[in-house]
Formats: C-alpha cells, sequence, structure tokens
C-alpha cells in the first residue's frame, strides 16, 4: 500500500489555485438506446457473417510486424507462474488453461475480458521464460484461431476487443510468433490484417467511450506495424481525436465516470504511445493532451492511501495499479481538485503525513446508453487521514463473481454510499435490467477557496418529482485537514407538489478497523482509527445511530464494518442536519 502524497505530482493545469465559481450539471437524455438505434446495430452485426463482409477482410497477410512495441506496464508474475501451471489467475477468481475457450464460459465479466484482450500475456512475460511461454501463448492462440480466426461473431470481434488484442498481440510477439510452423504464423499475421480491415469499417460503431477509443487506437496501431499502413495511420489518428473528444469530458474523465475505465483509458493511451515510440513517429498532441488530462483526472480520485475511492460500478483499486499505469504514462501532474465536467470534487487540508482527503461525486449519474452499472451516488463522499480511510462507500465488486448477484445490485444503491437518502429510496432509479432510470436530472455546484479551506455547496434533484424536495450538501475543509463540516438540507422543490411528510437517513458508512461508540444523548460519536487518531462526530437535527455495514476491497473481498445513520423526518418545508468531523489527536 502506497504512502505516498498524492499531491506531490505537478504540473500547472490541474494544480492551478484558482477554481471555477459555480456550475449546472445536467444528465444527458437518458433514454436509452432507440429502437432504430438498436436494429441497426444488431443488422450490422448479422452482416459480419455474410460473405460480403468476408470478402471485405480478406487481402494480403503481412509477412512479419514492422515492430514490436514495449509494453509499459509490468506483469503479475505470480499469475504468469499460474499460467505456467494450468490455471488462468486474474484477482481471486481462476480458470483452468484447458476449460479456456474464448467464448466467456465460466468465467466472469472481469475474468472474460483479461482472457479476451490477451492481458494474460503479460503476466506470462514476467513470470516466466520465453521459451517456458512461447508454447503455452501459442496453444492459447491456436485455441482463439480455431474459434474465431476465420468466423467473424460477436463479441469476439467486436471492435474494442479487437483494438485492445492488436495492441497486445504487437507488445507480446515474441510469445505469440515464436513458433517455427509456418502455417501458423501466417494464420496470426492474417488475424491481425482481417482485424484492422474489420476495424476500418467498423471502429465508429462501437459504442462512445473507451471502446470506441480501443477500436481506434487499434486501426492506428495497425496502420504503424502492419506494412503499407500510412494511410491507415493516418485514418485512424482522425477516427481517435473524434472518439476522444466525444468519449472525454473536457477535463479529462471518461464518460462513463468510472474510475476503472479511467485507468483502462491511460493503459490503452500509454500502450499506443509505445508504438509510436518504436516507430520513432511523433505521439500526436491531441493524444498526448488527452493522456495529461486522464492522469490528473485519474490521482484526482486517489485517497491517501494512493488507492482510488469508489465510484460508478469500481471499487477501491489497489494503489500498486493506479502506481503503475501512472508511472507507464509518464506524465506528471498535480490530482485535479475540480473535475467539474467529470463530476468528481477533491478537497485536501493539513500535510504528509497527515493530510486529509476527501472526494466527492457532485454530478449525475452517467447516462444508461453509455455506461452498464452505474450507481446512484450523488452527493456522496469519501474521507481519509493519512494513511487511513475513515468515511468511505460500500464499494463495488468491479466486475468479479466472487460477490452474489443480490448484494452486488444492492451495492449500486444510494443506501450503499455516504449521503442522504429520502423516503427510503435512491435518488436515482436502478432498474431491473441494472440500467438507471428517471432521478438526478441535473445538479448545482459551488466551490469556493478561502483562506480557511475549501467549501462546496452542492444540490441535486434527485427527489424533486417523487417528494417535492431537493437535497442540499454542503462541505467545508479546513486548511488543516483537522475538521469536516457539513451540512444535509431537503429544500423544498420549485413547481413541485408536497408530500406531507417524509422520512430521511444520512448514511456515513465505516472503513473496517474503525470503531465507532455513539453518546447517550444520540447527537454525537467517538471514531477511533486502528493505530490512527481520535475522530468526534457531533450531529444537530436528527437522531445518530449505528448500523451494521460492510465494505468491498480491491480484491472485491467484503469486509464487515459499520455505518452511522442520522435519521428524521422532513416535514414538507424541508429541514436541515448540520454535522461535524473533527480530528481530536
Amino acid at each position: 500500500m502506497s504512502d505516498r502524497d498524492p499531491s506531490e505530482f505537478l504540473t500547472d493545469e490541474a494544480g492551478r489555485t484558482e477554481v471555477e465559481a459555480g456550475k449546472r450539471l445536467v444528465r444527458a437524455g437518458d433514454r436509452g438506446l432507440s429502437l432504430g438505434e438498436r436494429l441497426a446495430n444488431g443488422l450490422y452485426r448479422l452482416t459480419w457473417r455474410t460473405p460480403l463482409h468476408g470478402l471485405r477482410l480478406n487481402g494480403r497477410y503481412p509477412l512479419k510486424l514492422l515492430a514490436v512495441p514495449a509494453d509499459p506496464l509490468p506483469g503479475n508474475p505470480e499469475a504468469g507462474r499460474q499460467l505456467a501451471e494450468g490455471n488462468m489467475v486474474k484477482g481471486r477468481e481462476s480458470i483452468a488453461v484447458d476449460e479456456i475457450d474464448f467464448c466467456g464460459t465460466g468465467a466472469s465479466p472481469a475474468l472474460t475480458t483479461h482472457i479476451e484482450r490477451f492481458a494474460w500475456l503479460r503476466d506470462l512475460a514476467l513470470g516466466v521464460s520465453r521459451a517456458e511461454g512461447a508454447p503455452i501463448a501459442e496453444r492459447l492462440m491456436r485455441v482463439w484461431l480455431e474459434r474465431h480466426g476465420n468466423q467473424v461473431s460477436d463479441p469476439a470481434w467486436s471492435p474494442d476487443r479487437i483494438g485492445w488484442r492488436m495492441l497486445f498481440w504487437a507488445a507480446h510477439a515474441p510469445l505469440i510468433l515464436s513458433s517455427t510452423d509456418l502455417v501458423y504464423r501466417s494464420a496470426v499475421l492474417n488475424a491481425l490484417a482481417r482485424g484492422a480491415r474489420h476495424l476500418d469499417r467498423g471502429a465508429d460503431r462501437a459504442p462512445a467511450g473507451l471502446a470506441r477509443i480501443a477500436a481506434w487506437a487499434g486501426v492506428v496501431a495497425a496502420g504503424l506495424l502492419i506494412p503499407g499502413g500510412g494511410p491507415r495511420q493516418a485514418f485512424g489518428e482522425a477516427g481517435l481525436a473524434r472518439a476522444l473528444t466525444s468519449g472525454m469530458s473536457a477535463d479529462g474523465g471518461i464518460v462513463t465516470r468510472a474510475p476503472a475505465d479511467q485507468i483502462d483509458l491511460i493503459e490503452l493511451l500509454s500502450m499506443l504511445a509505445s508504438v509510436y515510440d518504436v516507430r520513432r513517429v511523433p505521439f500526436p498532441d491531441s493524444n498526448q493532451k488527452a493522456l495529461d488530462r486522464a492522469v490528473a483526472a485519474l490521482i484526482g480520485v486517489q485517497m491517501g492511501d494512493g488507492a482510488l475511492s469508489s465510484w460508478q460500478g469500481a471499487g477501491p483499486i489497489a494503489a500498486g495499479r493506479v502506481d503503475a499505469v501512472v508511472l507507464a504514462s509518464r506524465v506528471r501532474t498535480r490530482p485535479l481538485r475540480q473535475a467539474r465536467d467529470w463530476g468528481y470534487q477533491r478537497m485536501a487540508g493539513g500535510s504528509t503525513p497527515q493530510l486529509t482527503v476527501v472526494v466527492a461525486d457532485m454530478a449525475p449519474p452517467p447516462p444508461s446508453r453509455i455506461a452498464r452499472g452505474g450507481c446512484a451516488s450523488t452527493l456522496a463522499f469519501e474521507l481519509s487521514d493519512g494513511a487511513q480511510r475513515l468515511i468511505v462507500n460500500c464499494g463495488n465488486t468491479g466486475g468479479t463473481s466472487a460477490i452474489p448477484t443480490d448484494l452486488a445490485k444492492a451495492l449500486r444503491t444510494t443506501a450503499a454510499h455516504s449521503t442522504l437518502t429520502l423516503g427510503d429510496s435512491n435518488s436515482t432509479a436502478i432498474h431491473a435490467d441494472g440500467s438507471l432510470g428517471a432521478g438526478v436530472g441535473s445538479v448545482e455546484v459551488d466551490r469556493e477557496e478561502l483562506e480557511g479551506g475549501s467549501r462546496i455547496d452542492a444540490s441535486h434533484d434527485g427527489y424533486a418529482r417523487r417528494f417535492g424536495l431537493i437535497h442540499k450538501r454542503t462541505l467545508a475543509l479546513s486548511a488543516s485537514g483537522r475538521e469536516l463540516r457539513g451540512e444535509d438540507a431537503l429544500l423544498p422543490a420549485p413547481k413541485r407538489r408536497k408530500i406531507t411528510s417524509v422520512p430521511f437517513a444520512i448514511r456515513f458508512h465505516l472503513a473496517p478497523h474503525v470503531e465507532v461508540t455513539p453518546t447517550a444523548d444520540g447527537q454525537a460519536a467517538l471514531l477511533r482509527i486502528e493505530q490512527g487518531p481520535l475522530w468526534q462526530f457531533r450531529c444537530r437535527g436528527g437522531k445518530l445511530s449505528v448500523e451494521e455495514s460492510l465494505w468491498i476491497d480491491a480484491d472485491g473481498r467484503p469486509h464487515a464494518t459499520q455505518q452511522f445513520v442520522i435519521e428524521g423526518e422532513s416535514p414538507p418545508g424541508g429541514t436541515s442536519v448540520a454535522w461535524l468531523l473533527k480530528r481530536a489527536g
């Protein structure tokens, strides 16, 4: 676990001292894909099986690649050794190599992605010698070629998967192309060429965001590595520029608002930069600027332990993984304190080692059409004191299968986040199929940097239609980091019917190893961090109680913990609860 102060990174853009005064963030229309769009996408995929599409993919294949780029990220040597022993391992999950059919059988979404992208080549390259690893890579490559080499199908040939495979196959070509079997080598190179032609026609049809960026990155990589690819490179660079514009917010965040996707975005661009490096071609300025902004936004949601805060389907991705991706990017920058468009606000007070960090979600959830697994977390926050977490969200599974389905759904709810719930309901509806429905449509955010610290005022309309109330939250962190003042107010929504009264609950989920002791008057509590300082909590406007909770760690393991909850009832005219977290030591 890293004890590094994330603010040690520097650039000027992310480290500016001035912040914008206020902004209104509006959730884009969220009706999902229209019937016409779904039909068009379905018909396009049906054309993959037609003889005409097969003819379009035929053509000369390269006798070799022009270069082998370096993989800028290290693999997991233990996972590589496990692979050599017959088991594919990803986090807490594993599958026998003999069971891998590249059809997703028996694997969770996270493990399936790892397998289909050929990301395991990175582990194999670091875990065993090339002589030992090449036969394993060739064996799995032959399975893929048998299943998908000549048969274009979804999802194996989805544009984003091809883009990722293009980068991993190229970076680890010595493992997959060491064979003396010329027929096999030709089949691998032909698969690369056919994948590139498929991307030429389909990259722009990938969903906006990471998938489309990955597809266009594959086009560019093919243009740089396959002989005669000059026109494809230029075509791909134009497409990638469009994909980055549509797939990233102005401040560098991925449109899905998921830190896990942000990690992948930086990894993807770093791998593409390595392709440019090996060909001694300058990395386009638009790509570099996108990478710079993406890194600043990512480390803006780091907590004091170096791991990420938990948002939009991503758990607390470990500090080692974050550090490796940032190092691979070769970008040195400060954390972006105010990612207004991406939707996260960061406040920090004090100094290392007692730096207090607050990261808050101050934006509507992402539209369902671009993000599956989004969460109803608006106005929630997390807080760390030095390397110790204090206030957390419950976290998420990260796409693993280790957590029951019902629990995974519960982790997306408003109640699983450190914020206010009204009428025991979500601020944004979560449908049975996993998509997000009506709720938060707009968020008003106003931030001030004062001599005494930082202050954020934000409000959302997620409960306006149902209960006629607006939730407004104020967070004020002192410059010393010793005090976080907050207020949660329920205000009458304009032109909405008023409910007679409605119960509310403000939840503060605690990290594991934080012991909470409520006072007898139901208005305060003491929080003891194991091997850390003592914090005091006081509130006014509701009754404080302690309940059970849980937290999902970076490996997808659930940990029993506690939460303290302020409960009360709001009359039609609204109400407010003031609270204070203060370090006592």
